[in-house]
């Protein structure tokens, strides 16, 4: 009974340093306002609920380990849950960035509002769509997908210890361009907007240039683009929410 209970325990914290890792980084769980010590409470229970499915995955990898590599095992699987929870945290850097510009575009930059993901303010437009993304995540069930995405790692990248850098950057370089594609995609509307907007105001200055169009069209800017976000705010986060849990659902 102790060899098992050492050999279920010491596969339990090999699981907790892939599930914790991920969960650290991953959006939702790993959010600035989410306390470390509920952060930790979260991995641990998952960890345990897991365990006695994954144990057995793990056991293959933890056949009378040597302690350089055991430690070269823990040190992996840290990695590869830090790499899938970067992963995650990659798309909504990408609507954080696509807030940011929106907020540029229709002139509301400077009002800036409480982070959500980060530590730094950013602009309130930002805030609000990022705190909406975040709360979707649960309301959408996404956290089990998830879940279900950090069970099925260890099948798509077994337990060893090595760690493939060059497979990481391959992940993270195709799902940069992904993220960024589908943020292009959400602001779409709004550059085009800015377009318009700002090419009608240039060609009013050439023709009036004795009156300061710029200055007297920025209420009417703001005040169109926040008409266009409260249009097409369902549809952009729509768009984006089928787009991460496509990434949660396919890797």
């Amino acid at each position: 009974m102790n060899a098992m209970g050492h050999e279920f325990v010491l596969a339990s914290f090999v699981l907790f340093c892939r599930i914790g890792s991920c969960l650290m980084l991953m959006p939702g769980f790993g959010s600035s306002r989410v306390p470390l010590r509920v952060k930790l409470f979260v991995a641990v229970a998952i960890t345990l609920a897991l365990s006695p499915f994954l144990v057995p995955v793990v056991d293959k990898a933890l056949l009378d380990p040597a302690p350089l590599q055991l430690l070269q095992l823990l040190f992996s699987e840290c990695l590869t849950g830090l790499l899938i929870g970067f992963l995650g945290r990659i798309f909504f850097s990408a609507l954080e960035t696509c807030g940011i510009v929106i907020a540029q575009l229709i002139e509301l930059s400077g009002v800036l509002g409480s982070p959500i993901q980060e530590t730094e303010p950013m602009p309130a437009v930002a805030s609000i769509v990022v705190l909406a993304a975040t709360m979707l995540i649960f309301l959408m069930d996404l956290h089990w997908e998830i879940l279900r995405g950090i069970v099925a790692s260890y099948n798509a990248l077994p337990v060893t210890s090595r760690f493939d850098f060059q497979f990481g950057l391959v992940q993270v370089t195709d799902t940069l361009a992904k993220a960024f594609l589908l943020g292009l995609r959400v602001g779409s509307p709004f550059i085009i907007f800015s377009l318009v907007v700002n090419f009608a105001i240039g060609l009013a200055s050439k023709m009036i240039p004795q009156i300061p169009v710029y200055f007297m069209m920025t209420p009417f800017v703001v005040a169109g683009g926040l008409l266009l976000l409260y249009e097409s705010c369902r549809q952009m986060l729509e768009i984006f929410m089928l787009g991460f849990q496509a990434w949660l659902r396919t890797g």
